[in-house]
């Protein structure tokens, strides 16, 4: 019997590069190669796509091939894959069908519809949330905005872009203290993993903090520090999401920064998270009402503050969250009942359902008698 034929999508031009590997290798090594036939599809950090031999193997080593190799998807809905040429191969140009893509990447030119909108125009399906869903839960305050219409409770928030920020340094900086006060958290607006997140203390760290966040992205969001309990529940579904049983991160350093999460290796994941069983179903409601109010479809991990008075605040949603060993999304469903292998099985199953119902839509209007 012909195996399903599917292309893991990693690596990108973002600052989430490397976690987008370990996803993939993840990914890689824990799905059914009996009932799938695995395309790798690697792009660099200079956006260069890769196809063939052995994708993620060059991009870990940096053993990139020369300017007379490349790889790209054929728009044309008919002829559903990838093209490559290699030089090696004495000028010929191989054609690749795919039957499903799987883009495990994260940040900018990944999880924010750039490559959804690609797969669009190319008709071939994919897990995961759809051009609306990936770039309204990758503006962090785009998504803010959609949670405080939705009545979903959320922390206090500035924004501003790189052009405002060299116009009125000292009025945004006093805004910032007068209404967010210290400690607060600077992020870029679109990105995730933690990469460009700081904690400021005073204003010489809020400097800092935001210079370093410009790093990744020409837009800030700096949020009022909230201080409780770092607890995650993953979604799973289309229209009618499930939640999985909440987590809960106890960072091994000030907060679950970027080392913590990928480097230090000694956060402690409490699994499932020491609820009451009222807060534990409302964490799940919110997750999945978050879910619907981006649009988001397949998979997300929704990310909570708990204070000690149980008061839920929502921090983010990542629609396309880490699928490391050691990542949260995973480990949650795991222990809900939906082992790793069944849950990319699962993803698929979402991603053609959601593929199969957009292919029903009429592109031009029914012909008059």
């Amino acid at each position: 019997m012909k195996r399903f034929r599917i292309g893991i999508l990693f690596g990108g031009r973002s600052g989430e590069h490397e976690v987008s590997l370990r996803s993939a290798a993840s990914v890689m090594d824990v799905i059914d190669q009996e009932k799938y036939e695995i395309i790798p599809i690697g792009i660099t950090k200079e956006g260069k796509w890769l196809a063939g031999g052995d994708p993620l193997r060059a991009l870990q080593e940096g053993d990139i091939p020369g300017e007379n190799s490349w790889a790209a998807f054929v728009t044309d809905p008919q002829y559903p894959g990838i093209i490559c040429y290699d030089s090696l191969t004495q000028g010929k140009i191989s054609f690749q069908r795919l039957d499903l893509i799987f883009p495990v990447l994260h940040g900018p030119f990944g999880e924010d519809g750039t490559v959804q909108g690609l797969l669009e125009m190319a008709g071939i399906p994919y897990v995961g949330s759809g051009v609306l869903g990936s770039a309204a839960a990758m503006d962090k305050v785009i998504m803010k905005k959609l949670f405080a219409q939705n009545d979903i409770p959320i922390g206090e928030y500035l924004y501003f872009n790189r052009r405002r920020w060299e116009r009125e340094q000292q009025e945004i900086i006093s805004c910032i203290e007068k209404k967010l006060h210290y400690p607060c958290f600077i992020k870029p607006a679109n990105l995730g993993s933690s990469v460009g997140v700081s904690k400021a203390a005073d204003r010489d760290e809020l400097l800092a903090g935001i210079g370093d966040a410009f790093r990744y992205d020409c837009k800030i969001i700096v949020e009022k520090f909230i201080a409780g309990r770092e607890i995650e529940c993953s979604v799973l579904g289309n229209e009618t999401p499930s939640a999985s049983l909440p987590g809960e991160i106890i960072p091994c350093n000030d907060f679950y920064d970027y080392r913590a999460k990928y480097i230090d290796d000694r956060s402690e994941l409490v699994i499932p998270a020491p609820l009451s069983e009222k807060l534990t179903r409302h964490v799940q409601e919110l997750a999945k009402r978050s879910f619907s109010a981006v649009e988001a479809s397949g998979l997300a991990r929704v990310d909570f503050f708990i204070d000690d008075n149980e008061q839920v605040f929502l921090n983010e949603i990542n629609t396309m969250p880490g699928f490391t060993n050691i990542s949260m999304y995973p480990k949650l469903w795991e222990a809900t009942g939906l082992p790793y292998r069944e849950l990319i099985d699962r993803l698929i199953e979402l991603a053609l359902e959601r593929h199969q119902q957009r292919a029903q839509l009429l592109t031009s209007p029914p012909a008059f008698d």
